[in-house]
């Protein structure tokens, strides 16, 4: 029996966290080859480090079954024009510094063709439809303790991050550097958050504010009124902790502090730790990859069942073999909470995106667009839909047919 009161924590990392730039990089990568070709094949890793970046992974421009030539060609073309998106993102971000600076940065490119082998098991033809990307089990949560039906440490710890980088930005509060990350502690009773008990930010900093040296004291004084600001009213306490750069002072940062890599903030781009991860990262991957677009319409899936009223919390698997269409498995576990059957859900959820195999995943969310850089920082789940069919995932258009089942 799953316990009602307890306490728990999830973490964030801002968008100039060292990992999270990578992922930014990644998946601007997957944004210029979906944006010359729908079709398009890509599995990008990225390294930054100190004045740093280099690319390495696996592209294919062309459609399947396009000549090799006319592939080949459009696949240069787009490598080539890699290096100014690359800098503009870096540059969106906000890294000047000396030991990381979006113009200055030493460049370099190891993409290259992505495998026949690999290709053979994906590509559709006229025997057979289009197979998984690879084997692997995805997972999608969703529980009603926000408006986003987000696990609320999760949803609090991205939302300070996102309104320090919003004060950043504008300039509100210049003191700030883009790297940091963030934790929140929440006391739950009876299923549901109650308090929170231990706030922690750690962001990187200017070395003087005005005529001061910046300290953790003076740094909790200028960021607290704009992290009070994405809690509802009551959650905070005089029992709150607030713990501000505990090691002291963070000048140096990003990553010239700490190497990145794409695909290391796993948890953080998904559930916080209040559900499982398949363990299959996002960014740097188009969606053929059904680690990336089976986890998302898993989320689609269960944020529907929970927007419907069908459960409080529910949790969906599948899994995939590499070259097979059809999935291999579908579990839905609705925690005790659920008002259907989940056998029921089980049978009528895959009908409902097209069988839930690749193609009928990404035909149902849209998902053959450049829509992934925006997803790189502040989670992947718990955002709104946007008019260019990003966070597609987010939808709750299933709502109505799902009501039906109860």
């Amino acid at each position: 029996m799953s316990r009602s009161s307890y306490i728990f924590t999830s973490e964030s990392v801002s968008e100039g966290h060292p990992d999270k730039v990578a992922d930014r990089i990644s998946d601007t990568v997957v944004d210029a080859f979906l944006s010359a070709e729908p079709e398009a094949r890509v599995a990008c890793e990225t390294l930054v480090t100190t004045n740093r970046i280099v690319l390495a992974g696996e592209v294919r421009a062309g459609r399947p079954g396009g000549s090799k030539g006319e592939n080949k060609s459009l696949t240069k073309e787009i490598v080539r024009s890699l290096e100014p998106k690359v800098r503009q993102a870096i540059k969106d971000i906000g890294y000047e510094q000396k030991g990381f600076h979006w113009a200055k940065a030493k460049y370099a490119c190891y993409l290259h063709a992505q495998s026949a082998h690999i290709a053979q098991g994906v590509d559709a033809s006229a025997k057979k439809e289009e197979g998984a990307g690879d084997q692997g089990i995805m997972f999608g949560y969703a529980v009603d303790e926000t408006p986003e039906l987000m696990p609320a440490t999760l949803q609090y710890a991205h939302n300070i991050l996102k309104r320090l980088s919003e004060v950043r930005h504008s300039g509100e509060c210049a003191v700030l550097e883009p790297d940091a990350k963030s934790q929140v502690t929440l006391r739950y009773e009876d299923g549901r958050p109650v308090e929170v008990l231990k706030i922690v930010v750690s962001t990187q900093h200017k070395k003087r504010m005005g005529l001061h040296s910046v300290t953790p004291k003076r740094l909790q004084a200028e960021i607290r009124p704009f992290v009070q600001e994405v809690f509802p009213e009551g959650l905070i306490t005089k029992n709150t902790e607030w713990l501000v750069n505990p090691t002291g002072r963070f000048e140096i940062g990003g990553p010239d502090g700490d190497a990145g890599l794409t695909g290391r903030k796993i948890i953080v781009d998904t559930y916080g730790g209040a559900a499982p991860h398949g363990g299959g990262a996002f960014s740097g991957k188009d969606p053929t990859k059904v680690d990336r677009s089976a986890a998302y319409a898993c989320r689609y899936l269960a944020k529907n069942v929970v927007a419907a009223g069908l459960a409080r919390k529910c949790t969906i698997q599948i899994s995939y073999a590499i070259g097979v269409a059809q999935p291999l498995s579908f579990y839905v576990d609705t925690h005790g909470t659920g008002e259907v059957d989940p056998a029921k859900l089980e049978t009528a959820l895959p009908a409902m995106i097209g069988g839930a195999t690749p193609r009928a995943i990404r035909e149902h969310l849209g998902l053959n667009r450049p829509i992934y850089a925006r997803t790189a920082a502040y989670g992947h789940f718990g955002r709104q839909p946007d008019n260019e069919g990003g966070f597609s995932w987010e939808r709750t258009d299933l709502v109505d047919q799902l009501r039906g089942l109860a």
